[in-house]
Formats: C-alpha cells, structure tokens, sequence
C-alpha cells in the first residue's frame, strides 16, 4: 500500500511539474550582441528551467517546404537555424510547433519539439535589410484565431504565419501606423519603441512591450499602434524582450541581460517580481494563454469538453451536475461567429461523458458552447482542430 501510495505521490508531482511548464523562452549568451543559445522550457511560477528543447549544440533535420525535401543549410550568414541572431519566437497550438524567424533573414522555421526536426519555410515577403535595424522581425506571438503574427522592429511589417494541412503561408499585412495621441512615446522611435515583444488578447487585439517598457494596443484590423503607459516597478535600465501572458491572464516580462522575470496586470503596468532566481538571458517567451480570455474562467468544474486539440473526428463532453436537467445543447461556432454545428445530449446525469462527431470540420480554432434547457451556457471552451 505504502508502495501504491508513493507512486501516486510521485505521479501527482509530475503532472504538477508538467502543467507548470507552460512557457517556452529563445535564450541567449551574456554579452553586449545577440547570440543565440537555445530554446527551452519555463515554469515561472517557481522561476526555474526546464527541459532544454533545440540549441546551437543540436544537429538538426531541416525539410524545405518549398523544394519538398531535406536540405543542408549554409551557416556562415543569417539564413539558417541556428543562427546567433534571433529574437522572435511563438508557439502554434494548432499545430504543436514553436516558430521562430531569424533576424537579418527571410526565412520562417517550425521546430518540432517531440522530433526536433525543423521545417523551412522560405519567404518573398519578410524584407529584413541588413542595414536596417527597424526592419528586423523582433516580436512574434499567436493570436486568438489560431495563426501566429509577427512585427519589425518599427513596425514596417505586419506579418501573419497561417499554418493548415502541414503547410505554411507567410502574408504581409502592411505597415503600422503611430496614433497621432502617442506624442514622444512612439513606436517609432528607436529608444521608445523597438525591441521588446509582443501578447494578443481574446479578441484578436496585439499589445507590443519595447524594450524600454512602453506598451502600445493594436488593432490588425487599422494597424494603428496606440500607446498605453509604460511599466513601472521594473529595475532601471532592465530591457525588456520576452513577454507572454500566464493561466492567471497577466504579462510575465524578461530580459535579454538576465535579471529575473516579473509579472504584471495589464490595467495598472505594475511590475512585481516572480519567485526564483532564474537569471537566465531571454531574448522572448512564448505561451499558449492570451489576455481577457474568459473562456478559461467559465468552467466550474461540473463539466468540460475534451480534448482541446482535436486530430480525430470527435470530441467528448462530460456533465457532472445533477441540478442540469433535460437535454443539453452542443453548439460549436467558428472564429468568425459563425454556427457550423449543433447538437443533443440526451439523458444527462450525474457523470455523463457522450461522444460527439465533427462531421469532418476543417482544421481552425473554434468555440464549444454547452447550453441547459433553458439556453443557458453551461460551459464554453476553445478546440483546436488539426488534421
């Protein structure tokens, strides 16, 4: 029994371990320049470094999307994976893939992290000049519709990485404007505005943090940079590069120097510092969360909708709640709001899990709605299909 017991125990601090490790951060070496070291897993609650995922050491297997096979890369400029300059990284849920561009390069490359093998995604479209640091991809982050986005440095290009069917496309979405209200603090300029990284909200919205701890909102659909506040509470000089939003849906902010992680909310820009002592150098972060996300907040545990990553044809939902009565509604909406599919739980009790079909849905990010008799929502929970 003591033995049984133990393998619980130990088996309920990995899961913990595991859940905590949520964050992914592009590293790099102590130094005045930018050179990259590795990419690896966070546990910010506890300030502590896990698994590393893909580094300089690494040998990795690079498929070229457009010429269809494996390819050796040439390592004497910026064109390839390992380069020493990079400061953009996201991670696709879709796909369950980290994305990252190289400065100074036009190239897109999606690691796996289960295989380490790395696809090269070669693009027309990302114009990184070499003499020109406002024109290098500094910012990356996953917005709620399930496709990745990126910035330059000045914001000269707005960038969309949609990733269906194990293919990639890369779009240019156009420059960014500076709000006329923005005054000295723009995002233009180079000790206000560049550096830094970049989070999305719930409703599609980017927030881009400088390097000098500036905040500025924008909107994909006016690509107008609106500056916010600056933060407060970080120590002078810190330079900031990493930002990502935690499971409790606040900023968790990094520095490329090493000076430890702080989290803040984004309506007071206060900075308070996280536990630990990871002093580690960060050049970005990357999660899976997003900012005013009210989705992760409407379950109360008397229901879910599982999994969350589809590949198969079907999903399961479980009521527990002996107060639900009569029949329940599925209802499952696409990211534009549009209804694609509706459905009835029949017989619902205590601890009923039935099993629904997806009638072939296309890969994308979609909202599951369960609704009681009455047509009240129940629960809402965000799926990824990926085929």
């Amino acid at each position: 029994m003591k033995k049984k017991l133990f393998s619980l125990v130990m088996l309920s601090v990995v899961v913990f371990t595991s859940a905590q490790q949520d964050f992914y951060a592009l590293t790099g070496k102590n130094g005045p320049n930018i050179v990259f070291s590795d990419f690896r897993v966070l546990d910010v609650e506890r300030g502590i470094s896990g698994e590393l995922i893909f580094g300089t050491e690494s040998t990795p297997k690079v498929f070229s999307q457009i010429f269809n096979r494996t390819v050796t890369e040439e390592k004497t400029g910026f064109n390839h994976s390992q380069t020493a300059a990079m400061a953009s990284l996201a991670y696709d849920e879709l796909n369950g893939k980290l994305i990252y561009i190289p400065m100074f390069s036009s190239n897109v490359y999606v690691l796996d992290q289960k295989s380490r093998d790395i696809t090269l995604i070669e693009s027309n479209v990302i114009n990184s000049k070499s003499c020109d640091i406002g024109s290098q991809i500094t910012r990356m982050t996953t917005g709620y519709d399930g496709n990745v986005y990126a910035m330059s440095n000045s914001g000269s290009q707005f960038l969309k990485i949609s990733g269906q069917g194990g293919k990639y496309t890369v779009t240019d979405l156009g420059s960014v404007k500076n709000d006329s209200s923005n005054g000295e603090n723009s995002l233009l300029a180079m000790n206000k505005g560049f550096g830094g990284d970049m989070v999305a909200d719930a409703d599609n919205n980017f927030y881009i943090f400088s390097a000098s701890g500036n905040v500025f909102k924008i909107s994909p659909q006016f690509l107008n940079a609106k500056f916010i506040g600056k933060i407060s509470g970080l120590p002078e000089n810190y330079s900031l590069n990493g930002a990502a939003v935690n499971s409790k849906g606040n900023v968790v902010v990094a520095s490329a120097k090493g000076e430890g992680l702080y989290e803040l909310n984004l309506g007071d820009l206060q900075a308070k510092p996280l536990a630990g002592n990871l002093n580690t150098h960060i050049y970005d972060l990357a999660s899976k969360y997003f900012l005013n996300d009210k989705l992760n907040a409407v379950s109360n545990g008397l229901a879910d909708i599982y999994p969350t990553k589809v590949e198969e044809d079907f999903i399961h939902v479980r009521v527990d709640d002996q107060k639900i009565t009569g029949n329940v509604a599925v209802e499952i909406y696409d990211f534009a709001g549009i209804k694609v599919l509706q459905k009835t739980l029949q017989s619902i009790g205590k601890n009923s899990i039935q099993k629904i079909e997806l009638n072939n849905l296309k890969s994308g990010i979609y909202i599951v709605s369960l609704l009681d008799s009455d047509k009240k929502i129940i629960l809402n929970k965000k799926i990824a299909v990926n085929r």
